[in-house]
């Protein structure tokens, strides 16, 4: 009885479980190499808004619409300096981004 609670209960943990594991250090080199961190810091504005500042805003955003946004630009959302479009980025590597960004933008 005992071993068919154990395996319940942990084919519920990896059915509930996200599909996936968030590798801050390759979604910040994307964010390097994709001019991000030229207007964004993590946890100050500068050209753009902080990536906390970001997180906190759209707390419970799909990652798939913020990184469509992050593909699409936009105005107004932030103040009157418009986020330039970046249409050559990859869908998966602005959801990368994008849950990156909604997680805080982490180190680890």
């Amino acid at each position: 009885m005992r071993k068919m609670l154990f395996a319940a209960t942990m084919g519920v943990a990896v059915l509930t479980a996200p599909a996936y594991a968030l590798d801050a250090a390759a979604a910040k080199g994307l964010a390097q190499k994709n001019a991000c961190m030229g207007c964004h810091a993590v946890d100050k504005k500068m050209v753009g808004p902080a990536y906390k500042d970001i997180a906190a805003k759209y707390k419970g955003m799909k990652p798939e619409e913020l990184a469509a946004s992050i593909k699409k630009g936009g105005t107004g959302k932030w103040g009157p300096v418009p986020m330039p479009a970046q249409p050559n980025l990859s869908d998966a590597d602005a959801k990368v981004l994008a849950e990156w960004v909604l997680a805080g933008a982490p180190d680890k």
